[in-house]
């Protein structure tokens, strides 16, 4: 089937249009503004393959939302600063890196969980929820690394999930209840749509990141790339050895594994320097392509 084969080659396609951005930003640097509306409509696409009860079977295990919460706010911000001490990194760099760890899941974790066969609804309470814990616990562990007292956009932030999240995923919830059987080959074909969304975004990203990505030595993409394979790797590992099934730990590698790196650069930018915002840019991109190649072999595995 056609629209099978070509959600397959997510990777292929993520990487030959971020080559292409690279090579003429100017073909997509002008989209900025259709990251946002690309976003919601991956999200209302999940919403219509969820239901209510998705959600109230996620909020009776609450152990496995702390779990989450421990990984995403434990793990990963010390992570960042051992890899950064261990290769060296300029202090610079290094706070932009702890300020990518301490950041909480990204909105694209949620589509590649999608796309990976994760469980869905897990995905989206964990976004919400360290979103909200990082009101308190970006600040914080930012003092504990860096010795810097922060602000977190936390209104900003709490509207940024409202419209990306929870009203395109409650509106698809809705609609899925009444027109199941209507939307059924739209529900099929939004794999694809999913797809070309992240894909265009990932594009988007690296054409406006031209400049700085010029700026990157070998050393900070081995930084980036350790970070994001200690989430991936930890955030699968620990769920496994506790016995939930391929599912949680599939999106729980994925949650960990992918963090709000644009929020990240928006700190480092106000509080320290236009450096410290090159981890969080490099990231922004890292993570996209290494979790649509995880997603790619997920779902090729069932």
């Amino acid at each position: 089937m056609l629209i099978h084969t070509l959600t397959r080659l997510f990777p292929l396609w993520a990487i030959l249009f971020s080559a292409l951005a690279w090579w003429q930003p100017a073909l997509f640097a002008g989209l900025k503004s259709a990251i946002l509306p690309l976003l919601a409509l991956v999200m209302f696409g999940m919403g219509l393959t969820l239901t209510l009860d998705d959600f109230t079977r996620i909020l009776k295990m609450p152990k496995l939302i702390v779990l989450g919460a421990l990984l995403q706010f434990g793990v990963m911000p010390l992570a960042t600063w051992g890899i950064s001490l261990l290769l060296g990194l300029h202090p610079l760099l290094t706070a932009g890196m702890v300020l990518v760890g301490a950041s909480p899941g990204g909105t694209a974790s949620n589509v590649v969980c999608y796309l990976a066969k994760g469980n869905v609804a897990l995905s989206i309470t964990l976004t919400a929820v360290s979103t909200l814990l990082a009101v308190l616990l970006t600040p914080w562990l930012s003092w504990l690394y860096l010795n810097a007292s922060i602000d977190v956009p936390v209104l900003q932030m709490l509207m940024s999930i409202v419209q990306l999240i929870i009203a395109p995923v409650l509106l698809g919830i809705v609609l899925n209840h009444f027109l199941h059987a209507r939307l059924r080959p739209l529900q099929h074909a939004f794999p694809l749509i999913s797809v070309t969304a992240i894909v265009l975004i990932i594009a988007i990203i690296v054409a406006l990141n031209h400049e700085r990505l010029g700026e990157l030595s070998l050393l900070l993409l081995l930084a980036v790339a350790l970070h994001n394979l200690t989430g991936l790797l930890g955030g699968y590992a620990v769920p496994r050895l506790l016995g939930y099934d391929t599912p949680v730990c599939r999106t729980l590698a994925i949650e960990v594994g992918m963090q709000n790196s644009g929020l990240a650069v928006a700190l480092a930018m106000k509080y320290f320097a236009p450096l410290a915002a090159l981890p969080g840019a490099l990231f922004s991109i890292w993570h996209n392509l290494s979790g649509s190649l995880l997603a790619s072999l997920w779902r090729r595995s069932g």
